[in-house]
């Protein structure tokens, strides 16, 4: 598949299916929002999951060298928006970010994992675990809004 279209999105809801490796590289290099400002690479998209990586850089850090806790919350939005998207199999958009700094991270890789905590017709409850070197730095609730397609 050359060109993305959202709908493919929507097709994994109700599946448990992941995007293919294909599919999923035309995600990460067609994506211009945030997320790719900020240097997000997706590594899963599926049904009730969505899994992202995001190296540190200086252009994430406060004057003191560490990240900015402003990136955990976006960092949890996108990567749970996106799982909501997959889950609902229509548009998302997050209606509350409780985001918890855990660690502090000066560099190496932050990992995100969004996982559901309730899936409503309506709204959408998702966990957001972000993790560095495989201890947990931050935790975020996330609630989202299903729109209509």
């Amino acid at each position: 598949m050359s060109e993305l279209k959202y709908t493919d999105l929507f097709r994994l809801a109700g599946t448990g299916k992941s995007l293919d490796a294909q599919t999923l590289e035309t995600v990460n290099t067609r994506d211009v929002g945030l997320s790719a400002h900020l240097g997000v690479r997706y590594t899963e998209i599926a049904d009730g999951r969505v899994r992202a990586e995001l190296p540190v850089g200086p252009h994430l850090l406060q004057p003191v060298g560490l990240v900015n806790g402003g990136v955990f919350c976006a960092l949890a939005e996108s990567v749970g928006s996106l799982a909501g998207v997959a889950a609902a199999g229509a548009p998302v958009v997050g209606v509350n970010n409780d985001t918890d700094f855990i660690a502090a991270v000066r560099e190496g890789i932050i990992e995100a994992e969004a996982t559901p905590l309730q899936l409503g017709g309506r709204t959408q409850l998702w966990e957001v675990i972000m993790r560095n070197e495989g201890r947990v730095v931050a935790r975020t609730t996330l609630r989202t809004m299903v729109m209509s397609r």
